[in-house]
């Protein structure tokens, strides 16, 4: 069976030998509106949306110049419209009615409300300026560049990976030839290859990236796959390349997230359509967000991901290496020295291997004098409350640790609750015991959480059981999420966990020590021998 994407535009490519590039719409012969820049400064795309293949019906009576005048009055930067019919239910009327909505708001509009994405200054002379208008479709030739001219779009995505290169090419010429901007929509290096050839070709002031965390082929959101492409990105647009974080987004929490991972703007679309009570706090959560240490723990996580896995691999990735429950410099240099990614201390006084800032501290510095690149240290706490807890994140605080484990959804709820705390390198650790337990890895995600490690979970102890978690649960977090795994992987089995899952994290404990707390060296190196 096709994927969604072909599905669309095999579709898309009959309507138009039927109906024609207008589909049927009376579009004006000539534009009747000045062209506006699109996304100069960091903003918010909110988008006119009434329906998708993943989520069917998201808001079926929306009126689209009502919508698109609410965006702009809750500080949209651009608006985006979609006019595919099929799948989204929009068309060229909704394009050409939200123009004209952003005409009259324009015209309405006060210095103070409206600036061209940002406050005007006391007695400031500039003219005004409206959000401008991207038409969100499935484009396939130049000739659509100029039916979306005329309907008054400002801005056109063209989706790398259903052109080839001349298409593209000729597409963003045309635009650009209007002084209309192309958003380049990316996901792997062929698309690059694209984006190169764009880039080489037109001005780059008309070219604005995009990186969509959803595959359009599945449709399965990724929140980090933004993240893996933008460093490629800039080194093809150079420093001030425009990259949006497109897709995901659905709470005021996880703008904040986007926001703080260095992107020009973020594009949202069923959050917005569906929220209007939230769309001005969307906006301002990231617009005001600032990159901070978490936000650069993700980003090295999302590289360090994309390195290991390659767009065009054909063998299975090796995931991220986690070893936890270090308590000595023997076990940690050992552990670093055979490739683990992550080190795990335990900041929890009933466990047996429980640690103190003092060791985690000299160890650190240990490590720092080699002088080569080590493993992160990562602190698991299970209260952030607690003295231990306080201990680990003030290590994190201070830069000893490189983030924190907030082992148990109570952990991370505590932890999460305070607006602060979530600037500190982080993630989560929840215990699945059932079909129930699963959505708490949603509650995670709706508060931007990019990825949860999941761990088996005993009467007695909450992580370093060596108890697996049932095979049908772990199948059900594949299906919401990148697996980051714990809980009874060992020497033994590994190869039959990356086979039977393909996680992208695995983390051990137990199987790998002689006694709690101590590991056995011969465990860790035929754990690391098996990994290959």
């Amino acid at each position: 069976m096709a994927d969604i994407l072909t599905r669309i535009v095999e579709k898309r490519k009959l309507d138009i030998e039927r109906l024609g590039l207008e589909f049927g719409f009376s579009v004006p012969e000539k534009r009747t509106r000045p062209v506006h820049p699109f996304l100069v400064n960091k903003g918010v795309i909110l988008e006119v949306k009434r329906a998708s293949p993943s989520k069917g019906d998201i808001a079926p009576d929306l009126d689209s110049a009502e919508t698109a005048l609410s965006y702009a009055q809750s500080g949209a930067s651009a608006i985006s419209c979609l006019t595919e019919k099929n799948f989204f239910k929009g068309d060229l009327s909704d394009l050409m009615a939200v123009c004209r909505a952003m005409d009259d708001f324009e015209d309405g509009a006060s210095f103070s409300e409206l600036h061209c994405g940002s406050p005007a200054e006391p007695g400031c002379s500039a003219p005004k300026c409206a959000p401008a208008v991207l038409r969100k479709d499935f484009l396939l030739s130049a000739d659509e560049i100029d039916v979306s001219y005329r309907s008054g779009a400002d801005a056109v995505l063209l989706i790398a990976r259903i052109l080839d290169c001349d298409s593209i090419v000729s597409m963003a010429k045309r635009a650009a030839d209007y002084q209309m901007t192309s958003l380049v929509e990316v996901r792997s290096d062929d698309d690059l290859e694209k984006l190169k050839l764009v880039a080489s070709s037109v001005d780059k002031k008309f070219i604005v990236c995009g990186v969509n965390s959803r595959d359009l082929a599945t449709f399965k959101i990724d929140l980090l796959k933004p993240c893996s492409m933008m460093d490629k990105i800039r080194s093809i647009l150079g420093d001030g390349a425009r990259v949006i974080f497109e897709s995901g987004i659905r709470t005021v929490e996880s703008a904040s997230f986007a926001g703080s991972l260095g992107f020009t703007g973020m594009l949202l679309g069923e959050a917005a359509a569906k929220n209007p009570d939230i769309r001005k706090s969307l906006v301002q959560s990231f617009v005001s967000s600032s990159k901070n240490a978490n936000a650069d723990f993700w980003n090295e996580i999302a590289v360090n991901i994309s390195g290991q896995i390659g767009e065009k691999s054909s063998v299975s990735p090796r995931p991220l290496v986690k070893i936890c429950g270090i308590t000595n410099i023997q076990d940690a240099r050992k552990a670093c020295e055979l490739g683990a990614d992550f080190l795990g201390f335990v900041f929890f006084a009933k466990s047996p291997r429980n640690v103190k800032a003092e060791t985690v501290t000299l160890i650190k510095k240990i490590l720092e004098s080699v002088g080569k690149k080590h493993s992160k240290l990562i602190g698991v706490i299970v209260d952030s409350q607690s003295p231990e807890g306080k201990e680990a994140i003030s290590l994190a605080k201070e830069g000893i640790l490189d983030a924190i484990q907030l082992h148990t959804i109570e952990c991370a709820r505590s932890f999460l609750e305070k607006p602060e705390n979530r600037k500190i390198a982080h993630y989560a650790a929840v215990n699945i015991t059932s079909s129930d337990n699963l959505a708490l890895l949603d509650e995670l995600f709706e508060l931007g959480e990019p990825r949860i490690l999941v761990d088996a979970q005993t009467k007695d102890c909450v992580g370093g059981s060596g108890k697996r978690i049932d095979s049908e649960l772990v199948t059900q977090v594949l299906q919401k999420q990148k697996l980051w795994l714990a809980g009874g992987i060992s020497p033994e089995n590994i190869a039959e966990v990356l086979k039977e899952y393909s996680p992208e994290l695995v983390d051990l404990s137990s199987s790998l020590e002689s006694v709690p707390g101590k590991k056995d060296f011969s465990k860790l190196e035929k754990f690391f021998v098996a990994m290959k």
